[in-house]
């Protein structure tokens, strides 16, 4: 944490209150000062930034009730009771409560200094750790969201995960649909600036006037994006749209930061095709600062397996939601989904499978009709790249294997009876593909 730490100083007592307050600000602290325990509990709370110096002797509330109170509220908060001479055997006990520690009246200005730096040192450790731990849950929130386990998703994590760590600017790219704003969000998520603020901005969502405000100013309600991801991210999808006035704007706020960079810019590309990517829409110095470091999304197509754990993913997810069984697929089917050309990638899958389980409630319908009624331009659903039949018996297989755990919730002796498999070949099947009972339960 960069900012200050509070000093919390509870004690009914004007002058000592005062005089408390008074050493410390001299001693380089910041102070806030409150009146009765009842006072200090309406602005303390858990992860409150600073510690708390309380008084024991206090009408209403006294130190050891306001004591139990904040721990209650947050274990970590340093206490520190100040006590007259005959409430000692009462500060030791609170000690064991959970206070830090105890100053006799007439307190001693320098112990009350080096109590109060030592205390501070704790809450800022405390409080930096369990942010760390935020961010580093809600970073691994965010990666377990890309599903999958084909080679071009496990090479796709590993670069997220060291891109995260880097200082520079990054450029995504890839088909529609292949996520590219949630890789953004993992970046974010898994690096330095993930406590800090993530602004994502479309810049073909706005005409030019409109964009100008919103990236830089003035706004009549709110704060240009620039200052609001000052230290963060700041996420510029479609960046293609950007115009050239716009371009040489970014282009001066990039380099007016200096290096290391204190806003990190992730651009997003949605255009393909000769004469519509980004290195054809914008200015050759500004694409070459964005794509200082760049990740380029694998399509649906190239993932393998991963598009029937997506889709038995994705169907489970809406028949859950429609209140129905999700649809099986058969051989023929996974076969089909394997060699569709997915020209709309995930987003084009999610909306096949939540068709599939409309579809299947009415019990009418079947996938094939619907990869068809998907294609792009009436494309048929197949591709021009042929895999062997190994990898699609195994792909079926191991999909059959993982839908059947989950409708049986890890339950083994009910997979085995409706798979027809002895135990030990389950296991080495369940053991090749990857696949554990614990997932399932």
């Amino acid at each position: 944490m960069s900012r200050k730490l509070k000093i919390a100083i509870v004690d009914d007592e004007p002058d000592m209150r005062e005089s408390i307050s008074q050493w410390l600000v001299l001693s380089g602290f910041d102070t806030e000062t409150f009146v009765s325990a009842e006072d200090a509990l309406k602005t303390i709370g858990a992860d409150w930034p600073g510690i708390v110096v309380s008084d024991i002797r206090m009408p209403g509330m006294d130190g050891i009730a306001f004591l139990k109170r904040l721990m209650g509220l947050d274990s970590g908060l340093p206490v520190i009771l100040i006590t007259g001479h005959g409430d000692v055997p009462m500060a030791v006990e609170a000690m064991r409560i959970g206070a830090m520690d105890f100053m006799e009246k007439p307190f001693n200005p320098d112990k009350m200094t080096a109590l109060a730096k030592k205390a501070t040192q704790m809450r800022r450790m405390t409080l930096d750790n369990r942010a760390l731990r935020r961010d580093l849950s809600e970073g691994q929130q965010v990666m377990s969201k890309l599903i999958g386990t084909s080679p071009v998703m496990d090479r796709l994590r590993e670069d997220i995960l060291d891109l995260g760590q880097a200082d520079g600017h990054v450029l995504i790219d890839g088909e529609t649909g292949t996520g590219k704003t949630l890789v953004a969000h993992a970046l974010h998520a898994v690096g330095p600036r993930a406590s800090r603020k993530f602004v994502p901005v479309s810049c073909a969502a706005y005409n030019d006037e409109a964009l100008s405000a919103r990236l830089f100013g003035p706004l009549e309600d709110g704060i240009p994006a620039v200052e609001e991801a000052r230290g963060g991210t700041l996420c510029l999808e479609d960046i293609e749209a950007l115009s050239e006035p716009l371009q040489a704007r970014l282009l001066a706020f990039i380099s007016d930061q200096g290096i290391p960079a204190d806003t990190r810019i992730i651009a997003i590309s949605n255009a393909r095709g000769e004469g519509r990517r980004a290195e054809d829409s914008l200015r050759p110095d500004l694409f070459y600062r964005l794509s200082a470091l760049k990740i380029t999304l694998p399509p649906l197509r190239a993932r393998g397996e991963d598009i029937l754990s997506l889709f038995a993913r994705m169907t489970e997810q809406f028949s859950e939601e429609y209140g129905c069984e999700p649809p099986q697929v058969s051989a023929q089917e996974a076969a089909q989904l394997l060699q569709a050309p997915w020209p709309g990638n995930i987003r084009q899958l999610i909306n096949v499978a939540e068709r599939a389980v409309l579809q299947n409630r009415r019990g009418s319908g079947s996938i094939a009709s619907l990869l068809m009624a998907d294609g792009d331009d009436n494309q048929q659903a197949t591709t021009t790249e042929g895999k062997p039949l190994k990898e699609y018996v195994e792909s079926f297989e191991k999909m059959l294997i993982d839908n059947t755990m989950r409708r049986h919730k890890g339950s083994i002796a009910s997979v085995m009876d409706e798979l027809c498999l002895p135990r030990r070949t389950l296991n080495e099947k369940m053991a090749k593909y990857g696949l554990q009972r614990g997932d399932y339960l």
